[in-house]
């Protein structure tokens, strides 16, 4: 097993960047490595982690302005090549079928339920650290 997971945090907003650090704490679950944080605020800083590589997940935030969260989890789907799985912050429950349009790996609405975000991001990572051998 890895020493640490990435995780990238996409939001323009510094409480849910840190709703999101909270409830993942030191690591989602004892099957998994400790997590280490990286926070963007911009599409552009987004982009750029990614294209240097070393995330494990990326946690995007729907309701994200200018670029929303959906948008950026479609994008990068499309353009990074292994593009690590995407956990997507939504609004309401009724949003979901915008998340499968954006072919995000799971989803959990927003404000962050400390408990379902964990397992969530958990079994994403599971299946990164697995996939890595």
């Amino acid at each position: 097993m890895q020493a640490t997971a990435t995780v990238l945090v996409y939001s323009d907003n510094a409480t849910t960047r840190e709703q999101v650090r909270l409830a993942v704490g030191r690591r989602p679950a004892a099957d998994v490595p400790p997590v280490e944080i990286l926070e963007c605020a911009t599409l552009p800083a987004v982009l750029e982690a990614l294209e240097q590589g070393g995330i494990d997940a990326c946690v995007l935030d729907g309701e994200t302005a200018p670029a929303g969260g959906m948008g950026v989890c479609r994008q990068i789907k499309d353009e990074i090549y292994g593009c690590p799985p995407v956990l997507l912050l939504i609004g309401r429950p009724q949003d979901a079928w915008l998340a499968t349009w954006s072919r995000a790996d799971a989803a959990v609405t927003h404000p962050v339920d400390p408990v379902a975000f964990a397992d969530s991001l958990a079994s994403l990572l599971r299946g990164r650290v697995l996939a890595r051998g």
